[in-house]
C-alpha cells in the first residue's frame, strides 16, 4: 500500500529548531539530521506497522545517530506525523496532539 505523509503544523517548527541547533553546532550537521529524518520517514512509509505503539494508537520510530523519535499514527492510507521529538523532552508535549 502507498501511504501519504501528513505533518501536523508543530512538526515543521520542531524540525526547523533542531536543524538550526545542529547547524549552529557544526556546519552541515543540520543537513545530516534532516537526512536521517528522511531515511526514517521512508522506512515508516514502507513498513509503518513495524514500529511499536507507545501511546493509544501512536507509534514511535527512533532516528539513528540523533536523539530524536518520530511519533505518528496510521489512518487509512495516511501516516500522520504528530511530532519529531528530542528524547529528553517531556512526552506529555506530543501526547496532547492528535
Amino acid at each position: 500500500m502507498n501511504y501519504v505523509l501528513v505533518f501536523r503544523p508543530q512538526v515543521r517548527d520542531e524540525l526547523d529548531e533542531a536543524y538550526n541547533w545542529y547547524e549552529n553546532q557544526q556546519l552541515g550537521l543540520g543537513e545530516d539530521f534532516l537526512d536521517c529524518i528522511d531515511d526514517k520517514l521512508n522506512s515508516i512509509c514502507l513498513l509503518p506497522e513495524s514500529y511499536p505503539v507507545v501511546y493509544r494508537d501512536v507509534r514511535r520510530a527512533v532516528v539513528k545517530r540523533f536523539p530524536y523519535a518520530i511519533y505518528y499514527r496510521i489512518v487509512s492510507s495516511r501516516i500522520i506525523v504528530t511530532a519529531v521529538f528530542h528524547g529528553s523532552k517531556n512526552p506529555k508535549g506530543w501526547q496532547k496532539r492528535s
